[in-house]
């Protein structure tokens, strides 16, 4: 079904490492930065201590805390790709262009994104890479996507040493601290929408980059892929959860039903669910949300083709849940996005 928040398999010597450095850097004993972590740093140095996301997670809230500045999460994100820590960052730093690196970053996302889940989206025109949370981040969401988005950014402008012109929408109001988001990620913002994703055109995407078609890159996808292989999955039991409502959507769906699509009890998987501060309905609501977004903004479905395809037997029971989604109707998504 995928790792779980508890799953010990993140290398505490890569990406928690980054976040370890940077509060280093700025004064933090690791005594206090590791608080509850159910880690030392005696164990990180020795290159074999794994952590679980929800250990992780704790370490974020941690520095968050101690650092106490509104640039913590966008200097983790500078930091974090491509990094010293293994085959997967190898992998972005040797891709042929962003789109490989883009879509090695989503199927690696075990590997190098492993609290949130980078889903990309391509029409017409755009780009379009969205961000979803895999292991229950709570109120560290926007910390994570602050991070992440820096980090594709930061990844993009050293290849192709130039700042990209991406453009950025977020599912919440404007932090009072927006002028990190400015010298970060750009001006172009737009808050308070339905979704959060970062978009690029597509003219960007297969520009050559400079390290790329080298045999490390071949040796670093399969030592990735090997790595995949042992763990037995390469997704969260959130992602795979959502993955499977996504494609069962217009069908009946219940706690029961899916379940015993993963081959286990209801009562397993409402527990596993708490575990990760979530529960079925919620999930089933994300999945809906999210393919509704997708079709309305990426593919220009009418209301007819969204309703059929989520299975609602008409359009007016789909402007209601939408609103209860999103916290607008569909009307107000196509005005949105032309703003």
């Amino acid at each position: 079904m995928g790792y779980e928040c508890d799953s010990r398999f993140i290398a505490a010597h890569h990406l928690p490492a980054v976040l370890i450095d940077l509060a280093h850097s700025r004064g933090i004993d690791s005594h206090h930065l590791l608080r509850g972590c159910e880690l030392f740093y005696e164990d990180i140095v020795t290159g074999q201590a794994h952590i679980s996301p929800s250990q992780f997670l704790r370490l974020i809230g941690n520095a968050q805390r101690l650092l106490d500045a509104p640039d913590s999460s966008f200097l983790f994100g500078q930091r974090l790709w491509p990094g010293h820590y293994g085959a997967g960052s190898h992998l972005l730093e040797q891709a042929d262009h962003l789109l490989q690196a883009l879509e090695d970053l989503t199927t690696y996302r075990a590997l190098l994104s492993p609290l949130l889940t980078p889903v990309l989206h391509l029409d017409e025109h755009y780009l379009h890479l969205y961000w979803r949370d895999s292991c229950g981040a709570a109120a560290l969401l926007p910390f994570l996507l602050e991070a992440s988005m820096t980090a594709v950014v930061a990844l993009a402008r050293r290849q192709c040493n130039e700042r990209l012109p991406w453009r950025f929408q977020f599912a919440y109001a404007e932090p009072s601290y927006v002028e990190q988001y400015w010298v970060h990620l750009g001006d172009a913002l737009s808050f308070e929408r339905p979704s959060t994703l970062m978009s690029l055109p597509r003219e960007y995407l297969l520009r050559p980059w400079p390290n790329g078609g080298t045999t490390s890159a071949r040796v670093a996808r399969q030592a990735c892929n090997e790595q995949l292989q042992t763990w037995g999955w390469h997704c969260s039991l959130l992602d795979a959860l959502h993955e499977h409502l996504s494609t069962q959507i217009c069908h009946p769906l219940s706690l029961e039903r899916v379940a015993s699509a993963f081959a286990t009890s209801p009562a397993t998987l409402k527990r596993k669910l708490g575990k990760h501060g979530t529960h079925f309905q919620e999930q089933l609501d994300l999945a809906r949300r999210d393919l509704a977004l997708y079709l309305y903004q990426v593919k220009g479905c009418s209301n007819d083709e969204v309703a059929q395809r989520l299975g609602f037997n008409d359009t007016t029971n789909l402007r209601r849940s939408f609103k209860r989604w999103t916290g607008r109707v569909p009307s107000e998504l196509g005005q949105l996005l032309c703003r």
